[in-house]
Formats: structure tokens, C-alpha cells, sequence
């Protein structure tokens, strides 16, 4: 298990990125959930020991991450949101670079992990082929399969599905769902379809704190009858947020669907509608803003 306790960090500038965050990470998928700039790349980046913390720990199975980062390294695998990798180097000669940098010296031990990795992530039949050539989704399979060299403990994906058209970003969340099953694996994202279809358990961070955490299936079921939904028109859409407590609203064929949090039914023509992840997501940012716009 990893755990993190009461971890924060300020930047040079002022800026406090992560604030008294504790988590507990067991085994198996782990959704990290949060708008752009909420403190999940910060939080990441601490935990792969690539930036330093003003306070707290980080310790996974006993070993404290902060003080023994070179440990940490070896039971590592991370795949950060800016991936970068030699254009003109073939997949098969990437990795078995990256395998020696791993403490593979074995010329057959390592031909073995890499093939074997090419093989899981569906890259084998390209593996000649420069990573130039690559596809966004074959980039973020050959990720992976990096980040799998040495068989780690724990794995850390950084908003690995930005940017990438349907059917990779389900053949990516289908590989790391497989890969999930045996590790721990930290999914970092901001997209909230990829927590639902993957992830166990899950926490919410905004403005560098834990705001929500548990499991999706008890957030979703806690905001149930408080989910009520009408399609207006685009003329209507601010007159209801006036009157009514709006967390999402979706354009569909020039009309928006208006989500509202209510805890009885708001008139106006709303109807219930059973919550998902998206409306626990979004009920949960509103009532963080709220909660720091008071507290200012």
C-alpha cells in the first residue's frame, strides 16, 4: 500500500500546489480526479520523488519514499502527461536502452523483459519502426511498456488519454485495466469517464487538497435523489443558473441539459434523474469553490 500523510508543497513564487494531502492507495486502479492546475501533476511528481515536499510523507510498504528516492526509483513505473522519447530510435531500441538504465546487463535477460513488455502493450509486430512513426496511442502503449521494465510495485499514469481519438484511448484504458489488476496503479486525469470505467476507488483534488474520496460506486450512490435535469435553450441557460444550483450543463443539437443539485424537487420542469460520476465530480468542485470563496 501506498500511503501519504499530510504531504504539502509551496513553490518558489507562493503558490501552494498540494496542501496536507493524505491518501491511503491500495492495490489495484486508483483514480486521481481534478480539473487542470489542481495539484495532481504536483502530487505525481512528489511521489516519483522528481520534486520535493515541505511537509508530510510518503511511504509504500514500509518503504519512506522521501528519504530513500533511489529505493522508491526501483519499484517505480511512470508515465508523466509530457512523455518524450529519441524520434529517430526504433521502439525495441528504446527499451533495451531503458532496460540497462533499469540494471538489466544481461544481454538475454533483457531481450526477454523487452519482448515480453512489446508483446503485452501490442507493440511487438512494429518494434522496428522509429518512435517518429507512432501514433498518440502507440506513444502512450510504448509508455507503458517502459514503465513496466523491472516489474514495479507501483505505477503512476499521468492524464495518459489527453488527446487521443476513441478507439485508442479504449485499447489504452483496456491495457492499463489488465495491468491494474496485480499492481498499484495511480491514473491521474481530469477526464471522469476514464475513473468510472476503471477505477475501484478514486479521491478528488482541487486547489492542491483532498476534497472527496471512496469508492465511485458509495459517492454516486450518497447524491442520489438530488440529480434533477431539463434541456433548455441557449437564451434560458443563465435565467436558470440564477434560480437554480446548475453543476453541469451538456450543448446537444444547439439545446443545453442543465444538471441541478437539489434535495427535493426545484419546479421549473426539472426532472429527477439518477447521478453519476460526473455530477458527483461536479457538485464536489461547486462546493469546494463555494467553501473558499467564504473562507476569503
Amino acid at each position: 500500500m501506498l500511503k501519504i500523510s499530510n504531504l504539502s508543497n509551496t513553490y518558489p513564487k507562493g503558490v501552494q500546489a498540494l496542501k496536507s494531502v493524505s491518501l491511503d492507495i491500495p492495490a489495484g486502479m486508483y483514480g486521481l480526479l481534478g480539473p487542470n492546475g489542481a495539484g495532481k501533476s504536483s502530487l505525481m511528481r512528489t511521489i516519483a520523488t522528481l520534486q520535493q515536499a515541505d511537509a508530510g510523507t510518503i511511504m509504500l510498504d514500509g518503504l519512506d519514499v522521501m528519504r530513500q528516492p533511489a529505493e522508491l526509483r526501483k519499484e517505480l513505473g511512470y508515465l508523466p502527461q509530457d512523455f518524450g522519447v529519441y524520434p529517430r530510435i526504433s521502439a525495441l531500441d528504446m527499451m533495451d536502452h531503458m532496460a540497462i538504465l533499469k540494471g538489466f546487463t544481461s544481454k538475454k535477460e533483457r531481450t526477454e523483459v523487452v519482448e515480453t513488455l512489446l508483446r503485452q502493450t501490442n507493440l511487438f509486430d512494429v518494434r522496428k519502426k522509429a518512435l517518429s512513426g507512432f501514433s498518440g496511442g502507440m506513444r502512450q502503449r510504448f509508455g507503458i511498456a517502459q514503465a513496466l521494465i523491472g516489474d514495479p510495485k507501483l505505477i503512476i499514469v499521468d492524464e495518459p488519454t489527453a488527446g487521443l481519438d476513441p478507439e485508442e484511448r479504449n485499447r489504452f484504458l483496456n491495457l492499463l485495466s489488465d495491468i491494474g489488476e496485480n499492481k498499484a496503479v495511480i491514473l491521474s486525469t481530469h477526464i471522469v469517464d476514464d475513473v468510472t470505467n476503471l477505477c475501484p476507488n478514486m479521491a478528488i483534488i482541487n486547489k492542491g487538497r483532498i476534497v472527496s474520496e471512496g469508492k465511485p460506486s458509495d459517492l454516486i450512490k450518497e447524491l442520489s435523489g438530488s440529480i434533477w435535469v431539463k434541456t433548455v435553450d441557449r437564451n434560458d441557460v443563465e435565467n436558470h443558473k440564477e434560480r437554480h444550483t446548475v453543476i453541469s450543463s451538456h450543448l446537444n443539437a444547439g439545446r443545453y441539459r442543465l444538471h441541478v443539485l437539489a434535495d427535493s424537487d426545484p419546479g421549473d420542469g426539472f426532472e429527477s434523474q439518477e447521478p453519476d460520476l460526473e455530477d458527483v465530480y461536479f457538485s464536489i468542485l461547486l462546493a469546494h469553490e463555494e467553501d473558499v470563496a467564504a473562507a476569503a
